[in-house]
C-alpha cells in the first residue's frame, strides 16, 4: 500500500484527486489531507516514514509552501517523493518552472486541469502512474540508504581495527593531516620508508573523505612489469592483440568515483608516467584498442620511498607529473623518529595477534621493552609487527630481555654471523623441504629489512618483481 500525504486547501481540488485515485484504492491510500503547510512539516516528523508520497498544492495556505515547502518536506525524509500540483501552468512545456521544482527535490509536477476538470485531477492515467513511479524511486532510495549505512559501519570498523598508533608529535601531526588530506579531492604523495604504513595512511584518507562509499583500488607499481602496467592501469579492449579473448577493465576504471592507490610510484616507467599524466589533467584514459578516451573522476594518492626530486633531477620521473602528484605532501616518519610510540605499538601487535590465535597476550619486561625501543627497526612498524608475531611462537607468558633479544636478533641477524637459522632453535627435525622455506623466509625478511622499498629487495634477490611478490605470498611475508 502507498500512503500519501495530500497538502492542499481547496475542497474542490481535494475532491478531484480523491475521485482520481478512489479506483486505485488498493494500491494507494491517502492516508491524511491537510490543508497548511506547517501543519503538514508537523504531520511529517510525528509520523516519520509513514508517508511514501506528498502530493502538494505549489500555492498553499499558512505561508509555507512552493520550493521552500519541498525544501522542508525533504530535510525531515529525503527519500519522500513529492509531486506537485500547481493551477500556476496549463502545460507542462515551462522548464524553468519545472527545472526549480526538481533542484528544490520534487519528483514531478502537474497542471491541476485535465480534459474533465470537474470531476478529475490532471490526466487520471498519468498521474496514477506518477504515484507509482515516484513510490518505486523512495523504494529504491531507501534500500540505497540502508546500504550506504552497512557500508559506513563497516568503514568505522576498518577504522577502529587500521588505526594510526602513536602518540609522538610525528603521529599527531600526520593524523592531523590525514583529516585535512580527507575534505579535500586533491592529489597526496606520501612519502616515508619501506614499513612506515603507507597504505594505511592512504586507507585512512580514503575512509575518512566523501569518497568513502566508492572504491579504495590499490596498486604496487613495482610489483607490475612494465610492458603490462599500460593494460593494468587503464585496460584493453576484446580483440586489442592477440590474447586479448575478452575486454578488461583498467584500475582507474575500477576506482572511478573512488580513490586509487599507487605505491611505489617512483617505479613506473616513463612511457607510463606520460599516460597517468593524461587521466589526471584530462580526467580521461586511453584505453588499449578503444578510439574515444573514457571519462573518469577519480581521487589520487600516491605513495614513494624514492626522493622523487633527486629523480626528477636525473631524469628518470617526469617533472610536470611530480608537481601534479604533490599537491598536498605527506612524509610518514620512520620507526626510529619515534621511539616513544614503540611501546603502543608493540602492545597494539600483541593484543592483535593473541585475539587471532586465541591466547592470552604474554607480559613483556621493562627491560625487553627497552629493547625494542633502542633496536634499528630498518623496517620500521612492519618490522615490529613481525618480531611482535615472532614472539608468541615463543609459546612463553613473561618476555625477558634474553627471549626479545632472540625474537629480535633472528629478525636482524646478518647472515654471515650465522643469524639466518639457527639450528639449536629446532625442536623437532624438518624435512629439507620445511628447512629451505625456513630459510628462504628468513633471509628474504632480513633482506627486506636492509632495502629502501620491495623493488630494491627484488633486485637484490636477483628476481622480477611479480616472482618476488608471488614467493613473498606463498611464505606468508606480508
Amino acid at each position: 500500500m502507498i500512503n500519501v500525504l495530500l497538502i492542499e486547501d481547496e475542497e474542490f481540488d481535494v475532491r478531484r484527486v480523491r475521485n482520481t485515485i478512489r479506483p486505485f484504492a488498493k494500491t494507494v491510500n491517502i492516508r491524511k489531507v491537510i490543508s497548511n503547510g506547517r501543519m503538514a512539516l508537523d504531520a511529517l516528523t510525528a509520523e516519520k516514514d509513514i508517508y511514501d508520497v506528498v502530493i502538494m498544492d505549489f500555492q498553499i495556505a499558512g505561508g509555507l509552501m512552493g520550493e521552500q515547502l519541498i525544501r522542508e518536506i525533504k530535510k525531515i525524509d529525503p527519500t519522500c517523493q513529492i509531486i506537485v500540483i500547481t493551477k500556476m501552468t496549463v502545460n507542462l512545456t515551462d522548464y524553468d518552472f519545472a527545472n526549480s521544482l526538481m533542484l528544490a527535490g520534487a519528483f514531478w509536477y502537474c497542471t491541476k486541469y485535465p480534459g474533465d476538470i470537474e470531476e478529475y485531477i490532471y490526466q487520471p492515467t498519468d498521474f496514477l502512474l506518477s504515484i507509482i513511479n515516484a513510490y518505486q524511486k523512495r523504494v529504491l532510495e531507501r534500500e540505497r540508504v540502508k546500504a550506504n549505512s552497512k557500508i559506513l559501519r563497516s568503514i568505522e570498523v576498518t577504522l577502529t581495527q587500521k588505526p594510526i598508533i602513536g602518540n609522538s608529535p610525528s603521529i599527531v601531526q600526520l593524523r592531523h593531516q590525514i583529516e585535512k588530506c580527507a575534505e579535500s579531492d586533491a592529489s597526496v604523495l606520501i612519502s616515508g620508508s619501506s614499513g612506515t604504513g603507507k597504505e594505511l595512511v592512504a586507507v585512512n584518507i580514503h575512509n575518512r573523505s566523501k569518497r568513502r562509499l566508492e572504491n579504495f583500488v590499490p596498486i604496487n607499481c613495482g610489483s607490475i612489469p612494465n610492458e603490462l602496467i599500460e593494460s593494468e592501469l587503464f585496460g584493453y579492449e576484446k580483440g586489442s592483440f592477440t590474447g586479448a579473448t575478452n575486454s578488461k577493465p583498467g584500475l582507474f576504471e575500477l576506482a572511478n568515483h573512488g580513490t586509487i592507490f599507487l605505491d611505489e610510484i617512483g617505479e613506473l616507467s616513463l612511457n607510463a608516467q606520460v599516460k597517468l599524466l593524461r587521466v589526471i589533467q584530462e580526467g580521461e584514459l586511453e584505453k588499449i584498442g578503444r578510439r574515444e578516451p573514457i571519462q573518469v573522476d577519480v581521487r589520487l594518492i600516491a605513495a614513494t620511498n624514492k626522493n622523487l626530486e633527486k629523480e626528477v633531477e636525473e631524469r628518470r620521473f617526469r617533472e610536470d607529473l611530480y608537481y601534479r602528484l604533490n599537491v598536498i605532501p605527506v612524509q610518514v616518519p620512520s620507526l626510529r623518529e619515534r621511539p616513544d610510540d614503540v611501546t603502543l605499538l608493540s602492545e597494539y601487535f600483541l593484543q592483535q595477534f593473541s585475539a587471532d590465535m586465541g591466547r592470552t597476550p604474554p607480559v613483556i619486561e621493562p627491560e625487553a621493552m627497552a629493547v625494542l625501543q633502542f633496536a634499528p627497526w630498518k623496517g620500521n612498524v612492519r618490522e615490529l609487527k613481525n618480531v611482535m608475531q615472532r614472539l608468541l611462537f615463543l609459546d612463553e607468558k613473561i618476555i625477558t630481555k634474553h627471549l626479545m633479544q632472540k625474537a629480535v636478533g633472528l629478525h636482524i641477524a646478518s647472515p654471515t654471523a650465522g643469524g639466518i637459522l639457527n639450528i639449536s632453535e629446532l625442536t623437532e627435525p624438518l624435512t629439507l623441504r620445511d628447512l629451505e622455506k625456513v630459510v628462504r623466509q628468513r633471509y628474504i625478511e632480513y633482506i627486506r629489512a636492509s632495502s629502501s622499498s620491495d623493488a630494491d629487495a627484488s633486485k637484490k634477490l636477483g628476481l622480477a618483481p611479480p616472482n618476488y611478490h608471488r614467493m613473498c605470498k606463498e611464505l606468508g611475508i606480508k
